[in-house]
């Protein structure tokens, strides 16, 4: 018979690779499914990778699919740093992106002003809408799972309206979308590839939020608070207000994902503008270890696994739902390798 124990201490070595255990045997377990679906799985990861990986125009593609998973990634691991769990960085991110897409459309502002004014009104929109959850958590102690994962579903509602109503473009042809943006209130574009300065702007994060949490007194409070409130009461540290600023600063980390898609893919609001990557974050998170750099690589890693995912589905005739099949894998080991790394399992001797 076997019973789990806590472990009394984990090495740093079975810490730091646990997960990308996990991310191995997802792919091991993928290749199983794989094969009974009647595709040689070794053929269908090396197609991924040279889809994402084999090109100047995979490697570009790639990186900008990237760049929203490392800014909801950034939000949802601050959250997580303080044993809060945003949920809805995918509801933040659609804010954000109908803060940019207000500014740009409808402010009345030009030039050289206009794109660090809709990256502060997606910055501020995202932070107020994850900070509802954060002044409920704080105040009356109301579980941020169920308020952040809720606001996702009134976040898209409220992109849905203004699509298809005050914001529709007349001339779209019906289509549920917003009027194109300007020149102006686009980021610009490298080696005539889609990948933009978003992504530049989201490396300037990582390094920034490395910064705030690992070389600041706030990013200390954090982690004291994140691993036992009692200690960081008695120290003085302000818990209800850490709350609200933990969870305000995560959601605009998501709201400025939802302006580096409008301003730097799109050029304008529609439906879909989140291709679920808030719900990918959580993943990005986990696997990161709770680190601003390693939301950077495990971004990358995953948005491998998502346009290499595509040739699944060109190459192999395989459903999109492959690679939502990849994810729920992965965060299915990676939670039992959390387990794993605070529990060991212990034999039981029967007794005769």
């Amino acid at each position: 018979m076997i019973k789990f124990e806590k472990r009394k201490s984990t090495s740093k070595l079975f810490k730091t690779s646990a997960p990308f255990l996990a991310v191995l045997l997802a792919l091991i377990t993928a290749g199983f499914i794989l094969l009974f679906a009647g595709v040689n799985p070794i053929k269908a990861y090396s197609g991924m990778l040279q889809e994402s990986l084999g090109s100047a125009f995979g490697i570009s593609e790639t990186l900008l699919k990237s760049t929203p998973l490392i800014l909801t990634g950034l939000g949802v691991s601050l959250a997580f740093r303080m044993k809060l769990w945003n949920i809805g960085a995918d509801g933040q991110l659609h804010i954000g992106a109908i803060g940019a897409t207000w500014v740009a459309l409808y402010s009345g502002l030009q030039g050289v002003f206009m794109l660090p004014a809709m990256f502060l009104a997606s910055f501020i929109m995202g932070g107020l809408w994850a900070g509802v959850a954060g002044v409920l958590k704080a105040k009356i102690r109301v579980n941020e799972i169920i308020v952040t994962l809720l606001m996702n579903y009134i976040a898209i509602s409220i992109v849905s309206f203004l699509v298809y109503g005050p914001w529709k473009d007349p001339n779209g042809h019906n289509f549920p979308l917003t009027a194109q943006f300007a020149d102006f209130a686009r980021l610009t574009s490298f080696f005539n590839t889609r990948l933009n300065t978003g992504f530049l702007l989201a490396i300037v994060l990582v390094f920034i939020m490395y910064i705030l949490m690992e070389k600041t007194l706030w990013g200390y409070e954090i982690k004291v608070i994140g691993n036992n409130q009692n200690a960081a009461k008695y120290a003085g540290i302000k818990i209800d207000r850490s709350i609200i600023g933990v969870l305000f600063l995560s959601g605009a980390l998501a709201g400025v994902a939802g302006f580096s898609e409008v301003a730097g893919v799109q050029f304008r609001l529609q439906e879909g503008v989140s291709s679920g990557y808030g719900y990918t974050a959580i993943i990005v998170a986990w696997l990161a270890g709770r680190s601003a750099i390693g939301v950077l690589v495990v971004s990358i890693i995953m948005s491998i696994i998502l346009v290499g995912g595509d040739s699944l589905q060109i190459l192999m005739q395989l459903p999109v739902a492959f690679v939502n099949l990849f994810q729920g894998l992965i965060l299915f080991f990676i939670l039992a390798s959390e387990f794993f790394i605070a529990n060991k399992p212990v034999l039981l001797r029967s007794k005769q």
